[in-house]
């Protein structure tokens, strides 16, 4: 692979972060990387935009580094608006001050594909800044992804799942801390681990954690080790968790489960990257990935005191959001399917197929377990039933429900279009950011069609502080922006 070539860029205040990087680079990968540097003028000089073509073609950078010490947001807003006006489309990466965490999420929407953040580590910043070469990156697809992961428990072709999958490569690709939600049984540590193996710690330990599972007086000794002596009964030394975590990636599932002394330990790590096992004089360093997951609302745990909102925000750098079973259930049938087959190859007896009846019965459940309720209620039915194919009464679904199999297929086909039509217009909007003509776009349909469509399933929108029926919407038809319920 040729060498790859950054443009590293610099304010006033961030030199030294700028000559650090290309120390590294220089010293210890001379032959990987081809630098170019220049220094930024002061904020909203106009210079620089009539300088940046030349600037950039001079250099043909790969990818850029930008180093900025004081107001990063601002000015990183500045470089990204010059660079959107004048069609330059390469990774950008933020060298930045350690304080500056906080505003992490921002710049990411602003567009930085990743953060270095000082101080620098040569073993750490190198295969970075090398992993952003555009011979490394490439957009995969929801296929690609599936047959690079080798699992089939990505399973479905619902739209949700489908922008879930999308995210991953470039999840995988940026270092910065990734936050799992999900409510339970939606397949967060699967995909923490397609994140991790579609990343450059690939080469290193995935250690899952479940973080409610591990008694709270047991928690640090986990997660830190100790040392001989640390308590009663420790007569040798342990390892925790981070370090058998070392170079590659500490997933933390249930994270709200941590005890409060424990959150203040683990956020003083993630800040240094150095920890004190138990009973220890001597501090460890520890390169990794966090990870975090919860099927719980954090932000409300936040709220009341018992999660820190730094160690929140610290964590939640890079969000995930997996949908629920019963906003996809057009994978439901795909899924059932799979689990059948499954199911039928490890008893070594004869694949099953559902019938439509058992099928519509699936469908019509909330699914408040999600999927591994699904694999569940699937594989009970496999073992029960009797038939070569899977009925309706073999299903046995928790609590009472009314008779399904006199719905007819007319019927379930109107409530399957109408579940699928709202569920499509609240993800498309929430991409979106509530821009209707962005959405009406994406969706290949013109402004009016798309107004239709969501006045159909009342979807509101917000006209200043107060929130009106998409009933009125022609009243408001000069508004770009429509919140979801």
């Amino acid at each position: 692979m040729e060498r790859t070539r950054i443009l590293f860029l610099a304010d006033s205040g961030a030199v030294g972060l700028m000559l650090s990087l290309r120390n590294i680079c220089d010293l210890n990968h001379a032959g990987d990387f081809q630098a170019a540097e220049e220094l930024l003028p002061a904020a909203g000089n106009s210079s620089f935009a009539a300088t940046f073509p030349r600037l950039w073609d001079r250099s043909a950078p790969h990818l850029a580094v930008l180093c900025l010490s004081q107001e990063p947001h601002r000015k990183a807003a500045e470089f990204f608006d010059v660079m959107r006006r004048h069609g330059r489309d390469v990774p950008v990466l933020l060298a930045l001050e350690s304080g500056h965490e906080p505003e992490l999420p921002g710049l990411l929407r602003l567009g930085a594909a990743d953060f270095l953040l000082a101080p620098f580590h040569a073993p750490e910043v190198a295969p970075r800044l090398r992993s952003w070469h555009p011979m490394v990156v490439h957009e995969n697809s929801a296929a690609e992804i599936k047959q690079a992961l080798g699992l089939e428990q990505f399973v479905g072709e619902s739209p949700a799942l489908i922008a879930a999958i999308k995210q991953i490569p470039k999840l995988a690709r940026c270092d910065a801390g990734v936050f799992i939600s999900g409510e339970t049984g939606t397949g967060k540590e699967m995909f923490a681990r397609a994140i991790h193996y579609l990343g450059p710690r690939a080469g290193k330990p995935f250690i899952p954690v479940n973080c409610g599972a591990i008694p709270a007086d047991l928690v640090e000794n986990e997660l830190f080790g100790h040392d001989a002596g640390a308590f009663t009964g420790a007569t040798s030394a342990a390892r925790g968790l981070i370090h058998d975590a070392d170079g590659g990636t500490l997933f933390l599932d249930e994270i709200d489960s941590l005890p409060p002394s424990t959150q203040v330990k683990l956020l003083r790590f993630l800040q240094d990257k150095v920890y004190r096992p138990l009973g220890s004089r001597k501090m460890c360093r520890a390169d990794l990935r966090v990870i975090a997951a919860s099927n719980a609302n954090v932000e409300e745990a936040v709220r009341s005191g018992r999660f820190r909102s730094d160690l929140y925000y610290r964590i939640n750098v890079l969000p995930l959001a997996l949908p629920p079973l019963r906003e996809r259930k057009e994978d439901i049938g795909l899924l059932a399917g799979h689990f059948a087959r499954t199911r039928a190859r490890e008893l070594a007896s004869p694949i099953k197929e559902l019938s439509p009846a058992a099928l519509q019965k699936l469908v019509c459940h909330d699914w408040p377990g999600n999927v591994r309720e699904l694999e569940n209620i699937i594989q009970r039915a496999v073992v029960l039933s009797e038939q070569p194919v899977i009925r309706s009464e073999d299903v046995v679904l928790p609590g009472s429900s009314k008779p399904l199999e006199a719905e007819s297929f007319k019927d379930l086909k109107t409530q399957m279009i109408l579940h699928f039509e709202r569920s499509y217009l609240q993800r498309l909007l929430t991409t979106h950011q509530g821009n209707i003509t962005r959405a009406a776009k994406a969706a290949n349909k013109n402004r009016r069609a798309f107004w239709q469509l969501l006045r159909k399933h009342n979807l509101q929108f917000h006209h200043g502080p107060r929130a009106a029926s998409l009933s009125h919407a022609e009243d408001h038809a000069r508004l770009d922006k429509v919140w979801l319920r």
